[in-house]
């Protein structure tokens, strides 16, 4: 499977600065590896704030959770590779 193959979601809320930080991260690698990317606003949904707010940011490969809190970005890139 391509890096491509993939999508990365970023899930966060205005003000936050660790998503700040995380978008960085993700419009980065994403860029560098062609793979398509999305940012939810938690605070759109009930559902995603009782079940991701605590650990915003959050990023999800293919609808699956990866990462919270800080986005690591050599093991984004190995999650994409993979």
């Amino acid at each position: 499977m391509s890096p491509r193959d993939h999508r990365i979601t970023l899930l966060g809320k205005p003000g936050c600065h660790l998503c700040d930080d995380a978008r960085a991260v993700v419009e980065r690698v994403a860029m560098e590896l062609g793979v398509p990317w999305d940012e939810r606003d938690i605070t759109a949904s009930e559902d995603d704030q009782a079940a991701y707010g605590e650990m915003i940011p959050v990023t999800l490969i293919d609808g699956v959770q990866h990462d919270f809190w800080r986005v690591d970005e050599n093991r984004l890139r190995a999650a994409l590779n993979a």
